[in-house]
Parts: C-alpha cells; sequence; structure tokens
C-alpha cells in the first residue's frame, strides 16, 4: 500500500461525524473526514517534513490531507507554481487563509505571491493573499519589511474592506490586527485605522465564530508588552 492510501486510511479512521458536521457548519467542501487538527498531528510525527508526501496529499482533494499536508511540506521547496496550484485546489477558506498562507509566508516567494494574490477577483485566492499579508508581519524582522508599502495596504483596507469580498474582509481584518501587534513601525496608525473601520461584518457560517475588532485585540497586545514580538513560525 501507497503511503498516501495508507494515511488516506489513517485519517478515514480519525474522522467523526460530529467534526464533520462543525466542519461544513464553516463552510467546508467535499470530501473531507472530520479530523481534528490534534488528532492529525500523530500523523505527522512520523512523516513531519516529508515534502513529496505532503504534495502527493494535497492533490487528493480531500480537506483533511490538505491542511496535513501543509504542516507536513517544506516551505523553503515551495515554488511559485506549487503554491499557485495549491490555491487553485484549495476548496475553502480553512486551506486558502492558513494552509496556502502559511507556506506562502514561510517559502521564499511570500512577497511576490501575496503581492499577486491579493490582486485576485478569486475570493479565496484573495482571502489567501490577505493571509499571507498577516503572516508575513508576523514572521519577518521589521528591517526586511518595506514601510511605505505596508503603510498603502492599510490605506487600502480602510478604503476596501467593507466592500470585499466576503472571507477578504475577515483577512483584511486581521491584517490591521497583525500590523498593530507585530509591526512596531506602523501599530500607532493600524490602531487608528481599526478605529475609523469599526466592525466588520463577515458572514461565518452557521457557528459561534466572531470577527475580532481589530483595536481590542491590538490593544491587548500592547498591554501584554509583545507589540513587535516576532514568531518562528505560523503553521500550526
Amino acid at each position: 500500500m501507497s503511503e498516501v492510501k495508507e494515511i488516506m486510511n489513517q485519517l478515514a479512521a480519525l474522522g467523526s461525524e460530529q467534526t464533520l458536521k462543525t466542519f461544513r457548519n464553516h463552510g467546508a467542501v467535499e470530501p473531507l473526514y472530520g479530523v481534528k487538527v490534534g488528532d492529525m498531528k500523530q500523523i505527522l510525527k512520523k512523516h513531519k517534513n516529508d515534502h513529496q508526501l505532503a504534495l502527493d496529499l494535497f492533490k487528493t482533494g480531500n480537506s483533511d490531507a490538505m491542511y496535513l499536508a501543509g504542516l507536513m511540506s517544506k516551505p523553503a521547496l515551495m515554488t511559485p507554481a506549487i503554491l499557485d496550484e495549491w490555491i487553485e485546489g484549495a476548496s475553502w477558506y480553512m486551506i486558502s487563509e492558513y494552509t496556502v498562507a502559511w507556506n506562502a509566508a514561510e517559502s521564499p516567494y511570500k512577497f511576490e505571491m501575496a503581492r499577486k494574490w491579493i490582486e485576485s477577483e478569486d475570493e479565496l485566492t484573495a482571502d489567501a493573499g490577505w493571509a499571507t499579508w498577516g503572516c508575513i508581519l508576523a514572521l519577518t524582522p521589521d528591517d526586511e519589511l518595506d514601510k511605505a508599502e505596508i503603510e498603502q495596504l492599510l490605506d487600502r483596507v480602510e478604503r476596501e474592506v467593507h466592500s470585499a469580498q466576503n472571507r477578504v474582509r475577515y483577512v483584511m481584518n486581521g491584517f490591521v490586527i497583525a500590523v498593530g501587534s507585530y509591526y512596531a513601525p506602523l501599530a500607532e496608525k493600524a490602531m487608528k485605522v481599526g478605529k475609523r473601520i469599526g466592525k466588520v461584518s463577515v458572514n461565518m457560517g452557521d457557528t459561534a465564530c466572531k470577527v475580532p475588532f481589530a483595536p481590542d485585540y491590538i490593544q491587548k497586545v500592547w498591554d501584554l508588552g509583545k507589540l513587535g514580538q516576532k514568531r518562528k513560525q505560523v503553521r500550526c
């Protein structure tokens, strides 16, 4: 039995109706088994950093396998072609916003992909682009970021967030939070933009999830003395 088939069987065994229902309420698209991320980690432990296996798993089109692939891959080996292939294959926001964005942001092509994707008219592609920008801010040293570019993106969010597509609104709001939390040179501006934007309305499906109010979230980070503290990785 191939490793892909073996892992697909393991995922099928780990799936549950309750998790499947939760994912569907969030907008998940079939096929998927409904595997909790924590339960995937037992498979990941054996196959971590098996990049080719990750690519093969993503190609199955199964949402659980695609998410696992995003944890298993080596972002350093990602190419623009593979990243584009991944976003084209993303069926819902858990894949575009997390799996794809995480790998793009930790890849050598982070800026290239983020800049390109946010210009897309496809909701999940633009969603991945803004999510990638948020991850870039969390990971990248300030001296490797272009302050003028980040400022222009903040201005763009302020202009466009309320008219953007549904999930794009969510990650644009997240971008403001990321600037205010991880990028000290523009944190004050991010706070002001967040206040001017106000509450962002996003259809969260049949869930109790809420859109974070950017100023409150940023203030919490400041109060904890964590402004500008970068992360070693965003995948989890």
